[in-house]
């Protein structure tokens, strides 16, 4: 008796071995029976009868949305070639199971050979149909983090009803090897308060408010917190965005203890007396307030220590990056320098502090519109040759060929030589048709050696 269950146990045992050897020879040979490879029902086949099947098929290449079609397509031939064979082995892997599945489930291969205008063709179908479905509808809006006045709050997101585009392009990207196209719209959802995205931007934004910078302007040195700094933040896609307009007030004081741009300057004249020039020049610099406020506000998020206000600098006239910063010596004007006295109708040429060269000049006559700014004002830039261009007094234009030009004011005054001028005499500038119509006349023999002596940004002093 023994005997025989022992036998038969093994009887049942070889067979449960056949069974389960030819249950999953079959499942790792063939495809579950529910199973369609770009639309097209596999179940039960082998790889090369799945791929031989798929390839004879046809492509409608419509597209539905929602259950409607959106783009009637031009029916092609599967698309699928024999460099796509190997695909049909890893669609089998992916879908195989231990035991037969009944589960539908459609696997995709995408064809080598489909047309590329005809994608384009139902890709803008899908954008213009989704666009059409959104009109009159509210976008939902995210909701983001926030630094304001130096606490950190989450902006709560808000619902709206507008279709998500970007889910039925990926949708169609993912459907793109089926011959019929089916997708589904949802509501476009907004990114929620507790989201890793949003809890990520507060972590930044607090780490924002433990930092603070040194800003260098010239020789000072300004030490600035973030609430000195940032009066609100957000961060966004990788990106900081600021408002600093609580670094205005700070920056205005620094302006006003460093700045020279609009102020008159302590000179002292080649024959050694000290005057104070008028404060309406063009040379010199100011922090901007909003340059200021971003580079210390980007030094902030960038962890840095410390920053130099250079950059941040601005002008008037033809250089608006600012003149002389960094100069401090002589009172910011410098040692290299072009001094011009109107009454001696005599200029002075100054390099690193000695004087290489001098000349007499006739100015501007004495008549508004034409009298020689005072001032301290730079060398814009220089041209050889130059034809000066402009209106006379009775308002005849004229055009004056020059050899020399080194402008110094916006309103066009400059050093050049003149040589229609006949008369070089030190009062011919006071009368009322004498003088010019603002620049710094020179002797064309004196113009060419006072051209090489000047340099552009240099300082110009009139008095």
């Amino acid at each position: 008796m023994q005997f025989k269950l022992k036998h038969f146990i093994i009887a049942i045992i070889v067979v449960l071995v056949v069974l389960i050897g030819g249950l999953s020879w079959h499942q790792h040979s063939h495809f579950n029976r529910n199973t369609t490879i770009n639309g097209v029902a596999v179940g039960g086949m082998t790889v090369d009868q799945a791929y031989q099947k798929v390839k004879a098929s046809s492509r409608s290449n419509d597209v539905y949305l929602n259950g409607k079609k959106i783009y009637d397509g031009e029916s092609t031939t599967s698309g699928i070639t024999s460099a796509d064979k190997s695909k049909f082995t890893t669609a089998l892997n992916d879908q195989r199971t231990f035991f037969p599945s009944g589960k539908k489930q459609n696997m995709t291969v995408m064809p080598s050979n489909v047309s590329g205008n005809q994608t384009a063709a139902m890709k803008q179908a899908v954008n213009s149909e989704v666009a059409k479905m959104n009109e009159g509808r509210c976008a939902p809006v995210d909701a983001y983090a926030v630094l304001k006045n130096g606490k950190v709050s989450t902006v709560a997101a808000k619902k709206g009803n507008q279709y998500d585009l970007k889910s039925v392009l990926k949708q169609f990207n993912n459907e793109r090897a089926n011959g019929t196209i089916r997708l589904t719209a949802h509501y476009a959802q907004p990114l929620a308060a507790n989201s890793k995205t949003v809890q990520n931007e507060k972590a930044k934004l607090s780490a924002l408010t433990k930092r603070s910078v040194n800003y260098h302007v010239e020789g000072e040195n300004y030490h600035f917190t973030a609430n000195n700094v940032i009066t609100k933040a957000t961060y966004q896609n990788g990106k900081y965005a600021f408002d600093t307009s609580a670094v205005k007030n700070r920056i205005d004081q620094i302006n006003a203890k460093q700045a020279t741009l609009g102020k008159s300057f302590k000179f002292r004249t080649h024959s050694g007396r000290e005057i104070t020039t008028s404060d309406k020049g063009s040379y010199g610099w100011k922090l901007s307030a909003d340059k200021a406020g971003m580079t210390l506000a980007d030094a902030m998020a960038d962890n840095k220590k410390s920053v130099n206000a250079k950059n941040d600098i601005y002008g008037t006239g033809y250089n608006k990056r600012g003149t002389g910063y960094g100069v401090t010596s002589n009172n910011g004007i410098g040692n290299t320098y072009v001094e011009l006295s109107l009454a001696d109708q005599h200029v002075w040429f100054y390099k690193d502090g000695k004087c290489v060269f001098d000349a007499d000049v006739v100015t501007g006559s004495n008549t508004p519109g034409n009298r020689t700014p005072r001032g301290v004002w730079y060398i814009m830039y220089q041209q050889s040759p130059a034809t000066l261009r402009g209106s006379n007094d009775d308002g005849s234009p004229y055009s004056s060929p020059v050899q020399y030009w080194s402008p110094f004011t916006d309103t066009g005054c400059g050093f050049h030589d003149a040589s229609w001028r006949n008369n070089w005499s030190k009062t011919e500038y006071l009368t009322t048709t004498g003088g010019s119509h603002g620049c710094a006349n020179m002797h064309p023999s004196d113009a060419g050696t006072a051209y090489h002596d000047m340099e552009i940004n240099e300082p110009v002093v009139i008095y």
